[in-house]
C-alpha cells in the first residue's frame, strides 16, 4: 500500500494504492484523520463514476469541527486512477465486492458507515451476505434490492460511447444532452462537478474517468427482464440504521420499491430530492446535508 498527500480545491485528501488479489492496482481517496472515535465513511460510487463524485461529501464529514471523519472514497478497477482490468469481465459486483474487502483490510477498517451509490449500494447488499460485520449503517443513493431495467437500457445507451470532447465546455453540453430530463435544476456548477467525474485529462487531452470496455458489461444482457431481487440481504439490515436517497426522476428506484423497503424496515429514513433523477448528485446540498445529518447522527455511540 503507498500513500501520497494531495490537495485539490483547496481540501487535502490522501491518495492511496492497494493491490487487489490479481495484484491490480486501486486507488482510494481518504480524506480526514486516520485515527477516530466512530467508524469511518466508506463511498461507493455508480458503474461507470468515480471517487472524485464524493468529494463535497467527504470534505464536509472530514472536517466537521465536532466530528470530523474519517472518509474512503473508492474508485473500482477500471475507473479514475485505478488500473484497467485487461480482462473486461473482472468488471463486475462480486469481484469489486472483493476488491472492497482487500481496501478495508489494507486501511484496517475493522466497521465502517457506507454510502453506496447505485451499483455501490448493491455492493453493500453484497457484504451484507458475506461479511455483515464489517457494517455500522448504510446509505442507498438511489438503489434498493429491485433494480429497474428501463435504467439500465437508458445507462447502456451512452456507456462508453459518450463523443470525445474538446474541453470541459463541451463535455458538460454533451452531459446535458443525454441527461437533462433526468436533471432539469442543475446549475452550472453542478453539471460542471458531474463532467469532471465523467472525463479526466490525460496528455492534454479528455479521456473518459473509466475503461470503455466497461460497456461490454451491458451488451448482450437481456434488460427487458429485470435482475432477481435482492430482498434477502436487504433484510439483513433491519437491525442497522439506514437511509434511503431518491431521486424525484429515477428510473433505477421505484417508489413501490422504496415503499417495500419501508414496510421490510421499520426504522428507514428517506430523502426525496426534487428535480434529479439517478443519481442524485452529492455536490447538491439537497442530497449532501441530509447525508452528513444521518451520519453524524448514527456514529455517535448508540445513535440511531
Amino acid at each position: 500500500m503507498t500513500t501520497n498527500e494531495t490537495s485539490r480545491d483547496d481540501q487535502a485528501f490522501r491518495d492511496v494504492y492497494v493491490s487487489a488479489k490479481d495484484g491490480l492496482k486501486l486507488h482510494v481517496r481518504e480524506y480526514g484523520p486516520q485515527v477516530t472515535q466512530t467508524p469511518a465513511v466508506v463511498c461507493l460510487p455508480g458503474m461507470a463514476r468515480t471517487a472524485a463524485d464524493f468529494h463535497p461529501l467527504a470534505t464536509l464529514l472530514a472536517n466537521d469541527p465536532q466530528q470530523p471523519h474519517r472518509v474512503i472514497c473508492i474508485d473500482y478497477r477500471g475507473r479514475g486512477l485505478s488500473e484497467w482490468d485487461p480482462d473486461w469481465t473482472h468488471y463486475n459486483p462480486f469481484t469489486e465486492l472483493d476488491d472492497l474487502q482487500q481496501v478495508l483490510a489494507a486501511l484496517g477498517v475493522p466497521k465502517a458507515v457506507f454510502v453506496g451509490t447505485s451499483r455501490g449500494g448493491l455492493i453493500v447488499l453484497g457484504l451484507v451476505a458475506v461479511a455483515p460485520e464489517l457494517i455500522h449503517a448504510v446509505v442507498f443513493n438511489d438503489v434498493g434490492p429491485v433494480v429497474e431495467p428501463q435504467g439500465l437500457v437508458r445507462i447502456r445507451g451512452y456507456l462508453g460511447k459518450l463523443p470525445q470532447p474538446a474541453d470541459y465546455g463541451e463535455a458538460i453540453a454533451i452531459l446535458r444532452s443525454y441527461s437533462d430530463a433526468q436533471f432539469p435544476s442543475l446549475d452550472d456548477s453542478h453539471w460542471e462537478a458531474l463532467a469532471h467525474g465523467t472525463w479526466h485529462e490525460v496528455d492534454g487531452k479528455l479521456q473518459l474517468a473509466y475503461d470503455p470496455a466497461l460497456k461490454n458489461t451491458l451488451e448482450g444482457i437481456d434488460l427487458t427482464k429485470a435482475a432477481p431481487p435482492l430482498w434477502p440481504m436487504f433484510d439483513g439490515l433491519k437491525e442497522l440504521p439506514v437511509l434511503v436517497v431518491r431521486g424525484e426522476k429515477s428510473d433505477i428506484l421505484r417508489p413501490d420499491t422504496l415503499a417495500e423497503m419501508q414496510a421490510r424496515h421499520g426504522k428507514l429514513e428517506t430523502v426525496l430530492v426534487a428535480d434529479q433523477g439517478h443519481t442524485p448528485v452529492m455536490s447538491h446540498a439537497d442530497v449532501s446535508l441530509p447525508i452528513v445529518s444521518f451520519i453524524n447522527r448514527v456514529s455517535l455511540p448508540g445513535g440511531v
